[in-house]
C-alpha cells in the first residue's frame, strides 16, 4: 500500500509540471527567441558606431529584456524570419533616433504640448519632448505610455530618460499601438509611422540611413529585409 501511495504521487507531481511547463513554455521560448538576438554584443556593436557616446551605459541589454517582460508580443506571431524583422526594425529607428543608443533626450526641448487633447492636459512646468530610444513625444503620448506601464507621463516625463526600464517601456509601448500593425506592409510603413514627416522626399537623407541601419541588422541576424523598404 505505501509502494502504491508513493507511485501515485510520484505521478501527481509529474501531471503537475508536466502541465506547468505546458503554460509557460510558449512565451518563454518565444521570449527567448528575441533575447538571442538581443545579446550584448549587439547593443554594444551599435553603441561602438558612435563617435561620441554621453549615455553609453544606460541603454543595457537587461533593461531592454526587463522591459520586454511587459510586452511579450513583441517578435512573436510570425515566423522566425518575422522575429528578426521586427527586432532589426525596432532598433533601426532606435538606434537612428538616439543616435545610436547614446542619447537618452533630443536636442530640441520643445514644449510639445498639443491642446487637442484636453483629456491629457499638460503639466505647464514640462516639456514633452523625445525622449527614450524612440524619442517618446508629445503630451499624449506621455499619459498614454505612462497609464500603460505605472508611471506618470504627464507630471513626471523625465523618468523616460532617466530609468532605462522604462526608457525600453514607453518604446515598446508605442511599437505595440502605432508600428505593430504595419509591419507586414515592409520597413518603409514603419518609417511613416515613427516620424511620417521624413517620407515622400520630406528627407530622403533620413530615410536612407534607416533603411541601412536596418539592412545592416537584417544582415547580422541572417534574415532577409524584405521589400518596400522606403516611404
Amino acid at each position: 500500500m505505501a509502494s502504491l501511495n508513493i507511485s501515485k504521487n510520484v505521478l501527481l507531481t509529474t501531471l503537475f509540471v508536466v502541465g506547468i511547463l505546458a503554460i509557460a513554455l510558449p512565451k518563454n521560448v518565444k521570449a527567448q527567441s528575441v533575447a538571442d538576438l538581443v545579446t550584448d554584443q549587439f547593443i554594444n556593436g551599435i553603441k561602438n558606431k558612435a563617435s561620441d557616446c554621453p549615455n553609453r551605459s544606460f541603454y543595457t541589454r537587461q533593461a531592454f529584456l526587463n522591459a520586454l517582460n511587459s510586452y511579450p508580443e513583441f517578435g512573436t506571431g510570425g515566423s522566425a524570419d518575422d522575429t528578426k524583422r521586427e527586432v532589426a526594425a525596432f532598433f533601426a529607428h532606435a538606434t537612428h533616433e538616439s543616435g545610436y543608443l547614446c542619447k537618452t533626450e533630443e536636442d530640441n526641448k520643445a514644449v510639445y504640448c498639443d491642446t487637442n487633447y484636453p483629456q491629457y492636459p499638460c503639466n505647464p512646468n514640462k516639456k514633452y519632448y523625445g525622449r527614450g530610444p524612440l524619442q517618446l513625444t508629445w503630451n499624449y503620448n506621455y499619459a498614454l505610455a505612462g497609464g500603460s506601464n505605472n508611471f506618470d507621463g504627464l507630471n513626471n516625463p523625465e523618468i523616460v530618460a532617466s530609468d532605462a526600464v522604462i526608457s525600453f517601456k514607453a518604446a515598446l509601448w508605442f511599437w505595440k499601438e502605432n508600428v505593430r500593425s504595419v509591419l507586414s506592409q515592409g520597413f518603409g510603413a514603419t518609417i511613416r509611422k515613427i516620424n511620417s514627416i521624413e517620407c515622400n522626399n520630406g528627407a530622403p537623407d533620413k530615410v536612407q540611413a534607416r533603411i541601412a541601419l536596418y539592412r545592416d541588422y537584417c544582415n547580422q541576424f541572417g534574415v532577409a529585409p524584405g521589400d518596400n523598404l522606403s516611404c
